[in-house]
């Protein structure tokens, strides 16, 4: 019995170090946040589709089920090869654009006070001719970028609370201030987790950010209640009675979607919630439908494949040595990760009513393209891990080694 237990430890033991090993690669965090992002946009691709064919036939008078999925599409193609150039990058780079990247970021959420027009209620938006965006999209990944700059810089100071302040929380504050001249209190609460993720990884003292975690709670609650929109939604998301016709309606189906996709799901394509029943179907509650069309293994796919990426982005701050790197991919994870468990929180019906895309999944432009840009610059970092630039080359060589091989013996048969 005992001889046979020894035997068994000793075949053992090769296997347990080889999957050590791999997990211990230093591309393991490039593998992870590449391959969460894949699935997640080939899932987003796929649903989008499915859930946003009536309301493109409502916009486009009758004539093409596929406009939504289209514009999505195209978004798709521009941010995969930004993300691919991103992700070639090396650091110095975005060590060097953080401050232009800033003021350039600054200078785009201006253009809304002229040019700026509102969707849903909110002032976010400006056209230029045909040419439309939202900028505080960019802003979040220039302001990741910018606040891994000064915080790095300032590493060992950042104990004292006026070297934290200056210049990173008001820099942080100018940005958040031009979101909420357009009344986007969603984006706002990312770009807060946005900013809260940067300071944790610097090294900001918890006693600090509890306190300003305080003051960004109530400033919220403040905003909140300025908007008789708003309140409505928090006020009945508290309530026990609450009107399922009235305030509650959109959280109201999406738990008819969500409960209706049970184990199984009712199949993809087959939602009847998409019939104009879910409002942003295809959108903001584009999860609803990923629950009732794929059931409850297709939720939790989703959420599953989040959890790679933030593993993806722990790995890349607690491996890197460089702080800039660290502070940038903190925030980064923190924004993409934070925005996610946001929404999902509201669609299973955890949090009120916000108005946050899911990351890579939902319909969207600037938000897709910057999300996949973001991406990119992380990937751009776990490139950058001690040995992970050297075994990324190796393999490189391996492929392309072994294609010539298969090309030869092709050519031979």
């Amino acid at each position: 019995m005992a001889a046979a237990v020894g035997t068994h430890d000793v075949e053992a033991a090769p296997r347990r170090r080889r999957a050590g090993g791999a997990w211990d690669s230093a591309v393991t965090s490039y593998y992870l946040v590449a391959g969460a992002t894949t699935l997640l946009l080939t899932i987003g691709l796929v649903m989008v589709l499915s859930s946003s064919s009536i309301d493109s036939l409502s916009a486009t008078g009758g004539q093409s089920p596929y406009a939504i999925f289209v514009n999505h599409a195209r978004f798709a193609l521009v941010g995969v090869p930004l993300a691919v150039v991103a992700s070639l990058l090396p650091v110095r780079f975005y060590r060097r654009i953080a401050w232009p990247a800033l003021g350039l970021a600054l200078t785009l959420q201006l253009l809304v006070i002229p040019f700026g027009y509102e969707v849903g209620g909110n002032r976010a938006w400006f056209r230029l001719g045909s040419f439309t965006a939202q900028p505080s999209e960019a802003a979040k990944l220039a302001l990741a970028v910018w606040l891994a700059a000064v915080l790095a810089t300032k590493r060992h100071l950042l104990h004292r609370w006026q070297h934290v302040v200056v210049p990173a929380v008001i820099g942080a504050g100018a940005v958040l201030a031009l979101v909420l001249y357009g009344r986007d209190l969603g984006t706002a609460i990312v770009v807060l987790v946005l900013v809260a993720g940067a300071l944790f990884v610097a090294g900001v003292p918890i006693r600090m950010l509890v306190l300003a975690g305080l003051v960004a709670a109530a400033g919220v609650a403040a905003l909140a209640m300025t908007n008789d929109n708003r309140v409505g939604r928090i006020t009945s998301f508290f309530s026990g009675d609450c009107d399922t016709q009235g305030a509650c309606y959109q959280p109201f189906r999406g738990a008819i979607a969500l409960a209706s996709g049970g184990w199984t799901g009712v199949g993809l394509g087959e939602s009847t919630e998409k019939w104009s029943y879910l409002p942003e179907a295809h959108n903001d509650f584009i999860f609803a439908i990923i629950g009732e069309e794929l059931g409850l293994p297709g939720t939790l796919l989703v959420v599953a494949l989040f959890g790679v990426l933030a593993v993806g982005v722990t790995r890349v701050v607690r491996r890197h040595t460089d702080p800039f790197v660290q502070v940038a991919a903190g925030a980064i994870g923190a924004w993409i990760i934070g925005q996610a468990v946001i929404n999902m929180g509201v669609v299973v019906g955890l949090l009120p009513v916000i108005g946050v895309p899911l990351p890579l999944v939902s319909a969207g432009g600037s938000a897709l393209v910057t999300t996949l840009l973001a991406l990119g610059v992380l990937l751009a970092f776990a490139r950058n891990e001690p040995g992970a630039a050297e075994a990324l080359s190796a393999r490189a060589v391996t492929v392309r080694r072994s294609l010539a091989v298969l090309s030869r013996r092709g050519a031979r048969g």
